[in-house]
């Protein structure tokens, strides 16, 4: 049996206990897969990351991201969080740690820029892997019965629920008010046969709920359901924030275009997190994505494996 060191921060957020809980695992070498998602489950948070040496030298490290089910391609807090950690060192893997780290992922590469306070790491800004890709439209039913809302609760005059990716797919929708996104509670039965009839597997529907309020259009706040990922309810999801900002900044009738945005979720569960998304949009394309948020250290320790 061996052992390896790990440690938490919380993402999106510059108090303890608040934002959304990642475990890192700053050197896995040795760590099967098999391990690698009995961990997983075992610590039970929305992702954890597991860090190994990259595959090209040219990159920092290869980051691989497990839910308490499955690994995934790419995910915003697990990159923020990985950052921040490693970012508390002075070499990885035996190279010396800048300000800009290249991490090997599933979905692509993922760049990114070390947030400081002076000398000290705060947090981090991640490039979304992939451009923004819009998938079908998912019927505004399918939506309430996933959040057991009641008929009107959606708001569709913006746009219909649909996919939305910039390494992930989450289905975004817009509800009519805080209130109403305060009610939404996941039903598990709805989202499996919203998953087998909308999902990119029989097996994966995540949810991304909104509010956006005319008089601040571009400060949001949100809900993540993932229950079929064993992720009731995620409070802070950096990859769904920075498909939903691409997807509102190609809604938008400007064809050029920088849009600063702000994403507030969490605050239902008690851990309310921050998240900072800039979208250039050229050509009436949204080119790129950068996702930001701080972080706070919250505890290290070992576990055997």
């Amino acid at each position: 049996m061996g052992t390896s060191a790990f440690v938490t921060t919380d993402v999106f957020t510059t108090e303890r206990f608040a934002g959304n809980p990642l475990a890192v695992f700053p050197d896995a070498r040795g760590i099967s897969d098999e391990a690698m998602q009995k961990i997983a489950a075992e610590f039970g948070y929305s992702e954890i990351t597991f860090v190994l040496p990259p595959e090209d030298p040219a990159n920092d490290a290869r980051v691989r991201i497990f839910t308490p089910t499955a690994e995934i391609p790419f995910a915003g807090h697990p990159n923020v969080g990985t950052a921040f950690v490693l970012g508390q060192e002075s070499h990885l893997f035996g190279r010396a740690i800048g300000d800009v780290l290249r991490f090997e992922e599933k979905a692509g590469l993922v760049e990114v820029v070390l947030k400081r306070d002076g000398a000290t790491v705060v947090g981090a800004t991640i490039r979304a892997p992939q451009p923004l890709v819009i998938g079908d439209a998912v019927p505004g039913d399918v939506i309430l019965a996933c959040a057991s809302l009641p008929e009107g609760a959606l708001r569709l005059d913006r746009h219909l629920p649909r996919s939305a990716s910039v390494g992930l797919p989450f289905v975004v929708a817009e509800v009519t008010d805080l209130a109403t996104l305060a009610r939404a509670r996941p039903n598990l039965a709805a989202f499996g046969d919203a998953a087998a009839a909308h999902g990119p597997s029989p097996h994966e529907f995540s949810l991304f709920l909104y509010v956006r309020d005319d008089s601040d259009p571009w400060h949001l706040r949100a809900r993540m359901f993932a229950p079929l990922d064993n992720v009731i309810e995620d409070p802070a999801t950096g990859s769904a924030s920075g498909a939903l900002s691409a997807f509102l900044a190609s809604l938008d009738d400007r064809a050029d275009a920088e849009f600063q945005i702000t994403i507030e979720q969490g605050v239902e569960m008690g851990r309310r997190s921050l998240i900072e998304v800039a979208v250039t949009k050229e050509a009436g394309t949204a080119r790129d994505v950068r996702i930001s948020g701080r972080c706070v250290s919250v505890m290290e320790g070992r576990i055997a494996f």
